[in-house]
């Protein structure tokens, strides 16, 4: 056969693809003919092989317009048919003169050759589906971040302001409802805060890649701890916590971001910890590393679900947390962020322990100014 080639066939159009011209056709890929003069029609509408051997001869095909216009004898066209049962167009090949294109064994290699084609066309449209829905989560998911920090962001102002009028009528009122009252809006503006937080830092981190940390020389990271465990306490009087801090050099980190650290952590503790039994909390640095341990009793936590505690939005199913599940999830990324590790073992003997390691920097520890070697219990 003289000509052989690939046809995207529709019922308006007809689109050579790829061509095998040794006749001079003149037809090139990307080239069109008009679809009636073709006979890849007939192909599309029967969804079977249409095969001439010598078209001057032939019952059917003798007086058909098509051999006519290209001038030829012998033609054979096998649909291309995709896996959805979509007609893609045709295998074909043509010769000015007679052949046995109807040969059982031609036929069947064409049929073979166009499953081919048509399995190849499959997994294209396919890679190009998965790239696109990518792409599309893609876009969805910045969206979605991008949404989340301007919520989070907007939500301040307000927040702030009910926070300030709370303060204000707890400093003012004289009547023991209203300061009561005052103390519960207080404490509710404190806990939404927190969450706006966490969502803020999830949104930074899935947009840039991980929490952004200021590192500096932080002389006084004991005293910083210990104001996180009054505050922790202060939120929740009725819980009695314990802590032995011995921070007596300064450490390189981020001071916010470790309070931020600390106060996530005990605020687990206190939630999914036995009410009866005391939070326990150490810090200190040995060498170049700072250590944070928090230790609470209770219901201990499962293998399966010890490797989930970290991702965001897992929240256990014992504890009254009632928080989004981003909390230890912000953890990670806190410590994660100081080059540090941040592991969890739980069981019914030792409870669960959240231990976070800081490596420090070499040469990065500094005296510190006002030692900050502490023992505090607070209940």
């Amino acid at each position: 056969m003289g000509f052989a080639g690939v046809a995207r066939v529709t019922g308006e159009s007809w689109t050579a693809c790829a061509v095998e011209d040794n006749i001079d056709l003149g037809l090139r890929p990307g080239g069109q003919l008009d679809i009636h003069t073709t006979l890849c029609l007939e192909a599309r509408n029967l969804r079977a092989p249409v095969v001439i051997d010598h078209a001057s001869v032939d019952p059917v095909y003798a007086t058909h317009h098509t051999p006519r216009i290209y001038g030829i004898e012998s033609y054979i066209s096998v649909p291309i048919v995709l896996a959805d049962d979509s007609y893609f167009g045709n295998l074909f090949a043509i010769d000015r003169f007679p052949a046995r294109p109807s040969r059982p064994e031609i036929v069947s290699m064409f049929k073979l050759f166009a499953s081919l084609i048509a399995m190849h066309l499959n997994e294209e449209r396919a890679r190009h589906a998965h790239a696109q829905a990518l792409l599309d989560e893609m876009a969805t998911g910045e969206m979605r971040e991008h949404f989340i920090a301007m919520l989070g962001h907007d939500l301040r102002t307000p927040l702030s302001a009910v926070s300030s009028t709370a303060h204000l009528l707890r400093r003012t009122s004289s009547d023991p409802q209203v300061v009561e009252l005052a103390e519960r809006i207080q404490s509710s503006s404190t806990r939404m805060a927190t969450l706006i937080d966490n969502v803020l830092d999830l949104a930074k981190g899935k947009l840039g890649g991980g929490i952004a940390i200021h590192a500096a020389n932080v002389e006084d990271l004991g005293q910083a701890i210990r104001d996180v465990v009054s505050e922790v306490q202060c939120a929740h009087p009725s819980r009695h916590i314990e802590a032995s801090i011995n921070i007596d050099v300064g450490v390189r980190c981020d001071r916010s971001r470790i309070q931020q650290l600390v106060s996530n952590l005990l605020s687990n503790a206190v939630a999914y910890g036995a009410s009866d039994a005391p939070v326990v909390l150490s810090a200190e640095a040995v060498g170049d590393e700072v250590t944070i341990t928090v230790r609470n009793t209770g219901e201990p936590i499962s293998v399966e679900d010890q490797a989930k505690v970290f991702q965001p939005f897992w929240r256990g199913g014992s504890g009254n947390g009632g928080g989004l599940g981003l909390g230890l999830f912000i953890c990670s990324e806190i410590v994660k962020a100081h080059v540090g590790s941040l592991e969890v073992t739980s069981s019914a003997e030792t409870g669960t322990i959240f231990r976070a390691r800081l490596p420090g920097i070499p040469g990065s520890h500094v005296p510190a100014t006002n030692a900050s070697r502490e023992e505090a219990t607070g209940s």
